[in-house]
Protein backbone atom coordinates (compact mmCIF):
# COMPACT_ATOMS: atom_id res chain seq x y z
CA UNK A 1 0.00 0.00 0.00
CA UNK A 2 1.29 3.37 -1.10
CA UNK A 3 2.36 5.48 1.37
CA UNK A 4 -0.20 9.06 2.18
CA UNK A 5 1.78 11.99 0.84
CA UNK A 6 2.00 13.73 4.33
CA UNK A 7 3.85 10.29 5.70
CA UNK A 8 6.20 10.35 2.57
CA UNK A 9 6.81 13.98 3.48
CA UNK A 10 7.79 13.58 6.65
CA UNK A 11 9.83 10.41 6.53
CA UNK A 12 11.89 13.13 3.78
CA UNK A 13 12.28 15.59 6.66
CA UNK A 14 13.66 13.12 8.90
CA UNK A 15 16.21 11.54 6.64
CA UNK A 16 17.58 15.43 6.04
CA UNK A 17 17.74 16.22 9.71
CA UNK A 18 19.46 12.66 10.12
CA UNK A 19 22.10 12.94 7.49
CA UNK A 20 24.10 15.37 8.78
CA UNK A 21 24.47 13.09 12.11
CA UNK A 22 24.77 9.92 10.04
CA UNK A 23 28.09 11.56 7.84
CA UNK A 24 29.31 13.12 11.29
CA UNK A 25 29.30 9.35 12.98
CA UNK A 26 30.76 7.60 9.88
CA UNK A 27 34.03 10.40 9.38
CA UNK A 28 34.62 10.58 13.01
CA UNK A 29 33.92 6.79 13.64
CA UNK A 30 34.26 4.48 11.23
CA UNK A 31 36.33 6.28 9.17
CA UNK A 32 38.93 7.93 11.87
CA UNK A 33 38.49 11.06 10.99
CA UNK A 34 39.13 14.01 13.96
CA UNK A 35 36.78 14.52 16.06
CA UNK A 36 35.03 17.81 16.43
CA UNK A 37 34.18 20.28 18.70
CA UNK A 38 30.85 23.38 18.14
CA UNK A 39 32.09 25.84 20.84
CA UNK A 40 28.49 27.60 22.41
CA UNK A 41 29.68 30.95 21.11
CA UNK A 42 30.66 30.06 17.71
CA UNK A 43 28.75 32.19 15.36
CA UNK A 44 25.78 29.98 14.34
CA UNK A 45 26.28 26.61 15.36
CA UNK A 46 23.53 24.31 13.80
CA UNK A 47 24.64 26.27 10.38
CA UNK A 48 28.67 25.10 11.23
CA UNK A 49 27.24 21.66 12.36
CA UNK A 50 25.80 21.68 8.66
CA UNK A 51 28.76 22.42 7.14
CA UNK A 52 30.81 20.57 9.11
CA UNK A 53 28.63 16.99 7.66
CA UNK A 54 29.19 18.13 4.35
CA UNK A 55 32.61 18.82 4.72
CA UNK A 56 32.98 15.26 6.29
CA UNK A 57 30.66 13.79 4.13
CA UNK A 58 33.30 14.54 1.72
CA UNK A 59 36.06 13.48 3.66
CA UNK A 60 34.84 10.04 4.24
CA UNK A 61 33.59 9.30 0.44
CA UNK A 62 36.77 10.65 -0.79
CA UNK A 63 38.52 8.31 1.38
CA UNK A 64 35.99 5.17 0.14
CA UNK A 65 37.19 6.57 -3.26
CA UNK A 66 40.72 6.45 -2.67
CA UNK A 67 40.87 3.15 -0.94
CA UNK A 68 38.65 1.28 -4.28
CA UNK A 69 41.71 3.50 -6.66
CA UNK A 70 39.18 5.32 -8.37
CA UNK A 71 40.81 8.65 -7.22
CA UNK A 72 42.78 10.46 -4.23
CA UNK A 73 41.25 12.02 -1.22
CA UNK A 74 42.55 15.29 -2.44
CA UNK A 75 41.51 15.45 -5.87
CA UNK A 76 38.01 14.76 -5.10
CA UNK A 77 38.07 17.32 -2.30
CA UNK A 78 39.16 19.77 -4.86
CA UNK A 79 36.32 18.64 -6.77
CA UNK A 80 33.69 19.29 -4.51
CA UNK A 81 34.98 22.10 -3.64
CA UNK A 82 35.84 23.73 -7.12
CA UNK A 83 33.28 26.00 -6.71
CA UNK A 84 31.55 27.54 -10.43
CA UNK A 85 31.29 30.64 -12.61
CA UNK A 86 28.80 33.18 -11.55
CA UNK A 87 26.73 34.95 -13.57
CA UNK A 88 28.17 38.58 -15.89
CA UNK A 89 28.36 41.19 -12.80
CA UNK A 90 27.05 44.40 -14.11
CA UNK A 91 29.48 46.41 -12.18
CA UNK A 92 32.98 44.64 -13.01
CA UNK A 93 34.49 43.78 -16.32
CA UNK A 94 36.21 40.07 -15.37
CA UNK A 95 39.18 38.94 -17.51
CA UNK A 96 40.92 35.53 -17.32
CA UNK A 97 45.00 36.31 -18.34
CA UNK A 98 48.04 35.15 -17.04
CA UNK A 99 50.67 37.04 -15.40
CA UNK A 100 54.19 36.07 -15.98
CA UNK A 101 52.48 32.84 -17.01
CA UNK A 102 50.34 32.45 -13.46
CA UNK A 103 46.74 32.14 -14.35
CA UNK A 104 45.32 35.37 -12.54
CA UNK A 105 41.68 36.76 -12.57
CA UNK A 106 41.28 39.92 -12.92
CA UNK A 107 38.25 42.21 -11.43
CA UNK A 108 37.46 45.79 -12.46
CA UNK A 109 34.96 48.03 -11.67
CA UNK A 110 33.26 49.39 -14.48
CA UNK A 111 32.69 52.58 -12.60
CA UNK A 112 33.96 56.15 -14.19
CA UNK A 113 36.72 56.83 -11.77
CA UNK A 114 38.43 59.94 -11.37
CA UNK A 115 42.15 58.98 -10.62
CA UNK A 116 43.94 55.79 -10.56
CA UNK A 117 42.58 52.95 -8.63
CA UNK A 118 44.08 51.23 -5.60
CA UNK A 119 44.99 47.85 -6.90
CA UNK A 120 44.52 44.11 -5.02
CA UNK A 121 46.55 40.81 -5.06
CA UNK A 122 44.57 38.17 -3.61
CA UNK A 123 46.06 35.16 -2.67
CA UNK A 124 43.26 32.40 -1.64
CA UNK A 125 43.27 30.03 1.17
CA UNK A 126 43.07 25.94 1.11
CA UNK A 127 45.81 24.88 2.65
CA UNK A 128 47.81 25.07 -0.28
CA UNK A 129 46.20 22.21 -1.02
CA UNK A 130 42.73 23.23 -2.22
CA UNK A 131 41.23 26.27 -3.33
CA UNK A 132 40.63 27.96 -7.02
CA UNK A 133 39.69 31.47 -8.91
CA UNK A 134 36.37 29.92 -9.16
CA UNK A 135 36.21 29.06 -5.50
CA UNK A 136 36.99 32.73 -4.21
CA UNK A 137 34.98 34.21 -6.80
CA UNK A 138 32.29 35.78 -4.91
CA UNK A 139 34.49 37.08 -2.46
CA UNK A 140 36.95 38.92 -5.01
CA UNK A 141 34.38 40.40 -6.71
CA UNK A 142 32.73 41.63 -3.09
CA UNK A 143 36.51 42.91 -2.49
CA UNK A 144 36.49 44.70 -6.32
CA UNK A 145 32.96 46.11 -6.05
CA UNK A 146 32.95 47.46 -2.29
CA UNK A 147 35.97 49.20 -2.20
CA UNK A 148 36.49 50.02 -5.89
CA UNK A 149 39.53 48.27 -6.54
CA UNK A 150 40.61 46.21 -8.88
CA UNK A 151 41.19 43.08 -7.48
CA UNK A 152 44.19 40.45 -9.36
CA UNK A 153 43.33 36.58 -7.71
CA UNK A 154 46.00 34.36 -8.37
CA UNK A 155 46.00 30.51 -8.96
CA UNK A 156 49.01 29.35 -7.70
CA UNK A 157 49.85 25.48 -8.14
CA UNK A 158 48.73 23.73 -5.42
CA UNK A 159 50.47 20.73 -3.16
CA UNK A 160 51.26 18.11 -3.13
CA UNK A 161 52.20 18.03 -7.03
CA UNK A 162 53.66 21.45 -6.55
CA UNK A 163 56.11 21.49 -3.55
CA UNK A 164 57.24 24.63 -1.86
CA UNK A 165 58.48 27.65 -2.58
CA UNK A 166 56.02 26.46 -6.34
CA UNK A 167 53.08 28.54 -4.30
CA UNK A 168 55.24 30.91 -3.22
CA UNK A 169 57.15 31.88 -6.08
CA UNK A 170 53.67 31.98 -8.31
CA UNK A 171 52.24 34.59 -6.23
CA UNK A 172 55.66 36.63 -5.76
CA UNK A 173 56.11 36.69 -9.85
CA UNK A 174 52.06 36.70 -10.49
CA UNK A 175 52.68 40.35 -8.25
CA UNK A 176 55.97 41.32 -9.76
CA UNK A 177 53.85 41.67 -12.92
CA UNK A 178 51.24 43.80 -12.13
CA UNK A 179 52.93 45.95 -10.27
CA UNK A 180 55.16 46.40 -13.26
CA UNK A 181 52.06 46.86 -15.53
CA UNK A 182 49.67 49.06 -13.56
CA UNK A 183 49.06 51.56 -16.39
CA UNK A 184 46.94 48.67 -18.39
CA UNK A 185 44.58 48.72 -15.38
CA UNK A 186 44.36 51.95 -14.65
CA UNK A 187 46.07 50.95 -10.97
CA UNK A 188 48.14 53.88 -8.86
CA UNK A 189 51.32 52.00 -8.42
CA UNK A 190 51.66 53.59 -4.87
CA UNK A 191 48.32 51.50 -3.66
CA UNK A 192 48.68 48.24 -4.29
CA UNK A 193 48.08 45.52 -1.60
CA UNK A 194 48.50 42.40 -0.87
CA UNK A 195 45.70 39.69 0.51
CA UNK A 196 45.30 36.33 1.10
CA UNK A 197 42.90 34.26 3.98
CA UNK A 198 44.38 31.64 5.43
CA UNK A 199 47.41 29.92 3.28
CA UNK A 200 47.03 32.59 1.25
CA UNK A 201 47.11 34.94 3.85
CA UNK A 202 50.70 32.89 4.67
CA UNK A 203 51.66 33.83 0.93
CA UNK A 204 50.78 37.31 0.93
CA UNK A 205 52.79 38.14 4.29
CA UNK A 206 56.26 36.31 2.34
CA UNK A 207 56.09 38.10 -0.45
CA UNK A 208 55.22 41.65 1.49
CA UNK A 209 58.65 40.80 3.26
CA UNK A 210 60.45 39.69 -0.13
CA UNK A 211 59.24 43.11 -1.49
CA UNK A 212 60.21 45.15 1.56
CA UNK A 213 63.20 47.98 0.53
CA UNK A 214 63.04 46.74 -3.26
CA UNK A 215 64.40 50.14 -4.36
CA UNK A 216 63.60 48.91 -8.27
CA UNK A 217 59.45 49.21 -7.07
CA UNK A 218 57.05 50.72 -5.59
CA UNK A 219 56.61 50.47 -2.03
CA UNK A 220 53.67 47.77 -1.26
CA UNK A 221 50.71 50.16 0.56
CA UNK A 222 49.89 47.38 2.76
CA UNK A 223 49.25 43.35 3.38
CA UNK A 224 45.91 42.09 4.69
CA UNK A 225 46.34 38.91 6.62
CA UNK A 226 42.83 36.99 7.28
CA UNK A 227 43.54 34.35 9.50
CA UNK A 228 46.83 33.44 8.32
CA UNK A 229 49.14 30.60 9.24
CA UNK A 230 52.99 31.75 9.63
CA UNK A 231 54.55 29.55 11.41
CA UNK A 232 55.37 25.44 11.74
CA UNK A 233 56.91 25.53 14.76
CA UNK A 234 54.58 25.01 17.38
CA UNK A 235 50.94 23.53 16.96
CA UNK A 236 50.85 23.67 20.86
CA UNK A 237 50.40 27.46 21.36
CA UNK A 238 46.75 27.96 23.30
CA UNK A 239 44.72 28.43 20.06
CA UNK A 240 45.92 25.11 18.98
CA UNK A 241 44.73 23.32 21.92
CA UNK A 242 41.84 25.35 22.70
CA UNK A 243 39.99 25.17 19.09
CA UNK A 244 41.61 21.69 18.42
CA UNK A 245 38.32 20.10 17.08
CA UNK A 246 36.64 23.16 15.80
CA UNK A 247 35.73 23.57 12.32
CA UNK A 248 36.83 24.32 9.50
CA UNK A 249 40.20 23.69 10.55
CA UNK A 250 41.42 20.87 13.06
CA UNK A 251 44.88 20.84 14.72
CA UNK A 252 45.97 18.17 12.89
CA UNK A 253 44.75 19.39 9.55
CA UNK A 254 46.67 22.42 10.20
CA UNK A 255 50.04 20.21 10.44
CA UNK A 256 48.69 17.66 7.55
CA UNK A 257 48.62 20.72 4.79
CA UNK A 258 51.84 22.16 6.16
CA UNK A 259 53.37 19.09 5.09
CA UNK A 260 51.71 18.74 2.24
CA UNK A 261 53.11 22.28 1.11
CA UNK A 262 56.29 21.44 2.42
CA UNK A 263 57.22 18.22 0.85
CA UNK A 264 54.10 16.41 -0.37
CA UNK A 265 54.39 14.03 2.40
CA UNK A 266 52.54 14.07 5.86
CA UNK A 267 54.28 10.96 7.43
CA UNK A 268 55.71 12.80 10.66
CA UNK A 269 52.54 14.60 10.84
CA UNK A 270 52.43 13.27 14.90
CA UNK A 271 55.67 14.12 15.42
CA UNK A 272 55.80 17.79 14.14
CA UNK A 273 52.30 18.12 16.80
CA UNK A 274 54.25 16.90 19.50
CA UNK A 275 57.06 19.54 18.47
CA UNK A 276 60.09 16.55 18.46
CA UNK A 277 60.59 18.17 14.75
CA UNK A 278 62.61 20.95 15.84
CA UNK A 279 66.22 21.03 18.14
CA UNK A 280 66.28 22.62 21.06
CA UNK A 281 68.75 25.51 20.26
CA UNK A 282 66.39 26.33 17.67
CA UNK A 283 63.67 26.42 19.78
CA UNK A 284 65.35 28.67 22.24
CA UNK A 285 66.08 31.26 19.45
CA UNK A 286 62.94 31.52 18.19
CA UNK A 287 61.35 31.64 21.25
CA UNK A 288 61.31 35.63 21.14
CA UNK A 289 58.73 35.27 18.38
CA UNK A 290 57.13 32.08 19.21
CA UNK A 291 55.62 31.67 22.89
CA UNK A 292 52.74 31.75 24.50
CA UNK A 293 54.33 34.54 26.40
CA UNK A 294 53.95 36.88 23.91
CA UNK A 295 49.83 35.73 23.51
CA UNK A 296 47.70 38.65 25.68
CA UNK A 297 46.52 36.67 28.58
CA UNK A 298 42.43 37.12 27.88
CA UNK A 299 43.07 34.66 24.82
CA UNK A 300 44.54 32.14 27.60
CA UNK A 301 41.35 31.80 29.50
CA UNK A 302 39.75 28.83 28.21
CA UNK A 303 43.39 27.01 28.88
CA UNK A 304 46.74 26.84 28.52
CA UNK A 305 48.66 23.46 27.62
CA UNK A 306 52.12 24.14 28.24
CA UNK A 307 54.34 22.54 25.66
CA UNK A 308 56.46 19.65 26.94
CA UNK A 309 58.21 18.87 23.41
CA UNK A 310 58.60 14.99 22.75
CA UNK A 311 62.62 14.10 22.39
CA UNK A 312 63.83 15.73 19.36
CA UNK A 313 64.38 13.48 16.33
CA UNK A 314 66.93 14.54 14.23
CA UNK A 315 65.84 12.11 11.33
CA UNK A 316 62.20 14.46 11.26
CA UNK A 317 64.01 17.76 11.45
CA UNK A 318 66.06 16.54 8.24
CA UNK A 319 62.93 16.29 6.52
CA UNK A 320 60.79 19.73 7.56
CA UNK A 321 63.98 22.21 8.09
CA UNK A 322 62.76 24.38 5.54
CA UNK A 323 59.85 25.22 8.09
CA UNK A 324 62.80 27.72 9.38
CA UNK A 325 62.54 29.72 6.35
CA UNK A 326 60.76 32.54 6.55
CA UNK A 327 59.58 32.45 3.28
CA UNK A 328 57.29 29.35 4.42
CA UNK A 329 56.88 31.06 7.85
CA UNK A 330 56.75 34.81 7.91
CA UNK A 331 56.55 34.53 11.59
CA UNK A 332 60.32 33.71 11.56
CA UNK A 333 61.45 36.52 9.55
CA UNK A 334 64.44 38.86 11.11
CA UNK A 335 63.52 42.70 12.78
CA UNK A 336 65.48 44.16 9.84
CA UNK A 337 62.26 42.77 7.70
CA UNK A 338 60.28 43.26 9.47
CA UNK A 339 60.53 46.94 10.69
CA UNK A 340 60.19 47.68 6.69
CA UNK A 341 56.98 46.18 6.06
CA UNK A 342 54.15 48.18 5.14
CA UNK A 343 51.12 49.25 6.84
CA UNK A 344 49.01 46.20 8.02
CA UNK A 345 45.72 44.66 8.66
CA UNK A 346 44.99 41.24 10.65
CA UNK A 347 42.20 39.60 11.22
CA UNK A 348 41.62 36.21 13.77
CA UNK A 349 39.50 34.34 15.12
CA UNK A 350 38.62 33.32 18.49
CA UNK A 351 37.43 29.90 17.54
CA UNK A 352 40.50 28.93 15.02
CA UNK A 353 43.70 27.22 15.41
CA UNK A 354 45.43 29.92 13.68
CA UNK A 355 44.24 32.85 15.94
CA UNK A 356 47.38 32.81 18.17
CA UNK A 357 50.21 33.20 14.72
CA UNK A 358 47.93 36.36 13.75
CA UNK A 359 48.29 37.39 17.76
CA UNK A 360 52.59 36.81 17.56
CA UNK A 361 52.37 38.20 14.05
CA UNK A 362 50.62 41.43 15.38
CA UNK A 363 53.05 41.53 18.22
CA UNK A 364 56.02 41.62 15.77
CA UNK A 365 54.96 43.88 13.69
CA UNK A 366 53.69 46.43 16.45
CA UNK A 367 57.00 46.13 18.24
CA UNK A 368 58.90 47.39 15.04
CA UNK A 369 56.66 50.27 14.56
CA UNK A 370 54.34 48.80 12.17
CA UNK A 371 50.87 50.27 12.32
CA UNK A 372 48.51 47.69 12.56
CA UNK A 373 44.82 47.21 11.95
CA UNK A 374 43.52 44.56 13.93
CA UNK A 375 40.11 42.77 13.91
CA UNK A 376 39.36 39.92 15.96
CA UNK A 377 35.55 37.90 15.10
CA UNK A 378 34.64 37.24 18.85
CA UNK A 379 32.33 34.38 17.43
CA UNK A 380 34.43 33.93 14.19
CA UNK A 381 35.86 30.50 12.98
CA UNK A 382 38.61 29.18 10.48
CA UNK A 383 37.20 29.83 6.80
CA UNK A 384 33.91 32.18 7.79
CA UNK A 385 35.04 34.78 4.75
CA UNK A 386 34.14 31.78 2.25
CA UNK A 387 30.94 31.82 3.85
CA UNK A 388 29.51 35.23 3.80
CA UNK A 389 27.42 34.61 1.36
CA UNK A 390 26.57 30.90 1.18
CA UNK A 391 22.48 30.84 0.44
CA UNK A 392 21.02 29.50 3.39
CA UNK A 393 24.11 28.83 5.27
CA UNK A 394 25.52 32.32 5.22
CA UNK A 395 27.51 33.86 8.52
CA UNK A 396 26.91 37.04 9.52
CA UNK A 397 29.63 37.26 11.20
CA UNK A 398 32.17 36.40 7.92
CA UNK A 399 30.14 39.30 6.40
CA UNK A 400 31.25 41.55 9.29
CA UNK A 401 34.70 40.26 8.85
CA UNK A 402 34.69 41.18 4.71
CA UNK A 403 33.48 44.38 5.74
CA UNK A 404 36.00 45.10 7.72
CA UNK A 405 38.60 44.30 5.32
CA UNK A 406 36.74 46.63 3.06
CA UNK A 407 36.84 49.73 5.13
CA UNK A 408 40.35 48.92 5.54
CA UNK A 409 41.15 49.22 1.79
CA UNK A 410 38.98 52.69 1.44
CA UNK A 411 41.27 54.16 3.96
CA UNK A 412 44.29 53.64 1.74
Amino acid sequence: MALPAAAVLLLLLLLALLLPLAVLVLGTVLLGLPSYDIPAGVNQPAKLRLVLAVLLGTAALGRILEKTGLCSQITFGRYVRQGRRLRVDPKLFIQDLQFNKVPVRVYQPKATSHGRRRGILFFHGGGWVFGSLDTYEKVCRYLSRESESVVVSVQYRLAPEHKYPAAYEDCLNATLHFMRNTDLYGVDPTRISVCGDSAGGNLAAAVSQTLAGRADLPRLRAQILIYPGLQALDFNLPSYHQNRGVPLLFRERAAFFALQYLNGDASHMQEVLKGSHIPPDMRQKYRKWVSPDNIPEEFKVRGVKALNPSDFMAEVYETVKRFCEPNLCPLLAEDAVVHQLPESFILTCEYDVLRDDGLLYKKRLEDNGVQVTWCHLEDGFHGIISLYDYGGLSFPSGKRGLDSVVNFLKGL
